[in-house]
């Protein structure tokens, strides 16, 4: 079972993840991209958001963290960011730079069986801090959930669920759907 948690920043992926992994030590942790690249940003940029795409991508596809895992973040994350830094921030991507993001965001998306989406709600309590960028948090989760919707992006092995709800109505729900996928 090969679970991304998906969402934007500050949606509560981190304590959903930790709190799936107490209770299920034998998944493989994959903490979010970056976490685990060595560089220094000054803020959101689409070098960023590629490079985090990337290795979101690259640890679905390796095999590497073997057929139990669960990752923050996948590449569907960046793409959302890409678009978002395109279509709403003005950064002016070229369209051939988005297309190979979306390629390789399917073709990770394949080694996927539950691609749980967490979006923003007022359910969860979780209060963003003041240098979150909320423009492009609030532009990232809306085009996160029309991307989840593309039958071509998302491909047909992954299964995808939107949870909501308070950490424990969350980590219940994540249970429940890995709990079916099994079957």
């Amino acid at each position: 079972m090969r679970i991304v948690v998906s969402g934007t920043h500050a949606s509560g992926k981190s304590t959903l993840i930790s709190d799936f992994a107490a209770r299920h030590p034998e998944f493989a942790v994959l903490p979010d991209p970056y976490e685990v690249i060595d560089e220094e940003w000054d803020g959101p940029s689409a070098a960023m958001f590629a490079a985090q795409l990337r290795v979101a991508a690259d640890r679905l596809t390796s095999g590497e963290f073997g057929p139990r895992l669960i990752a923050e973040r996948g590449p569907l994350d960046f793409l959302a960011y890409l678009m978002a830094l395109d279509d709403r921030m003005g950064a002016s991507l070229a369209p051939d730079f988005l297309e190979r993001s979306r390629m390789i965001t399917a073709k990770a998306l394949s080694h996927v069986d539950l691609l749980a989406v967490l979006p923003l709600t007022t359910v969860d309590g979780i209060a963003p801090g003041a240098d979150e960028h909320l423009e492009l948090r609030d532009a990232m989760d809306e085009i996160l959930l029309e991307l989840i919707d593309d039958p071509d992006l998302v491909g047909a092995r992954a299964r995808t669920v939107e949870i909501v709800g308070t950490r424990s109505e969350r980590l219940s729900a994540l249970e429940a759907h890995v709990g079916e996928a099994r079957r």
